[in-house]
């Protein structure tokens, strides 16, 4: 698969089909144990992301398309405001510049007629997987815990989308996830994996996990649980409030994906905003000169195939 390297930034139109990008997930997974995915909700994040190197050469192994982040982008509510459609468009501007695996968030799925039609796209489109959780109604984000309402999905129901959607995918390389919010809505660890094991059996690829508190205690304790059943599958993990765990502390502990769900997002909005505070407070743009690139940086960012 074609990863583009320090001495290669200048963006162009990687070199990658469908089918690779699609199937390039469980292969990662296999090589490496596990993978970490960075949210991407634009073309230029997708950039960031394929291109961000750690001090090691540490990179990113996927996009996460986040419901937050395509909603936050668009100033609407985490509520699924933004329809698949949107979704989708925003999904295909990150993969037409990029060439790693992505990872959808579909957050409840919707009706199981329409997921079927959701996976048929994503499937088509080369991203490799699709996570939905277990909630119904009115949509609040997992953050908000149970200062919110969150109404958990009937098993028999969600077992139902899930089998949907496994049946609308043409290939094997494509996945569902089933995302638990039993922990989110106060139903206790026993519940978790009563769904997990529930769901499995429907036929998910793996589950997800997900918690807001902070010591990462419960997301420990149901992943020694989860190990021990005997349809244990993949598991991924969300560690945006426990993110005193490394990925290889997750991964020990049985996490196949890690995923890095809104960071991008949230580092760009101060930035920007205190950019315009500081033209507003002198009058002029030469004080943030210090916290922007170049005019000329970002006019060759993007290779515009002329050879200049």
């Amino acid at each position: 698969m074609f990863r583009r390297t320090a001495s290669n930034l200048m963006m162009r139109f990687p070199n990658v089909t469908s089918d690779v990008r699609r199937g390039a997930l469980k292969k990662l997974i296999a090589e490496k144990g596990y993978v970490n995915a960075m949210e991407a909700h634009s073309g230029l994040s997708g950039i960031i992301v394929e291109n961000a190197r750690g001090e090691n050469g540490e990179q990113f192994d996927c996009t996460w398309s986040s419901s937050l982040t395509s909603s936050t982008v668009m100033a609407k509510p985490d509520i699924e405001t933004v329809d698949t459609t949107a979704r989708l468009r925003i999904c295909d501007e990150v993969l037409e510049v990029t060439s790693i695996p992505m990872i959808y968030d579909g957050d409840t799925g919707g009706h199981p007629e329409v997921f079927h039609f959701t996976v048929k796209s994503l499937e088509r489109m080369g991203v490799s997987a699709c996570i939905i959780e277990d909630k119904t109604g009115l949509k609040q984000n997992s953050l908000y815990g149970t200062e919110r309402k969150q109404s958990l999905a009937e098993i028999p129901d969600f077992q139902e989308k899930i089998a949907r959607g496994k049946a609308a995918q043409v290939g094997d390389d494509f996945m569902i996830f089933a995302r638990l919010e039993a922990l989110i809505a106060g139903w206790g660890q026993e519940e978790a994996l009563k769904r997990a094991e529930a769901f499995l059996e429907a036929g998910a690829d793996g589950v997800m996990i997900h918690s807001k508190e902070k010591d990462g205690k419960e997301i420990m304790d149901f992943l020694e649980a989860y190990n021990k059943l005997p349809n244990r599958k993949m598991v991924v993990v969300v560690p945006t409030t426990y993110n005193s765990f490394t990925e290889k502390e997750l991964h020990e502990a049985g996490a196949s994906i890690i995923i890095h769900a809104n960071q991008l997002v949230r580092a760009a909005y101060p930035a920007m905003q205190n950019v315009a505070n500081s033209i507003l407070t002198n009058h002029r743009s030469k004080e943030a000169d210090e916290h922007l690139m170049s005019v000329k940086q970002i006019l060759t960012l993007i290779d515009d195939g002329t050879g200049n």
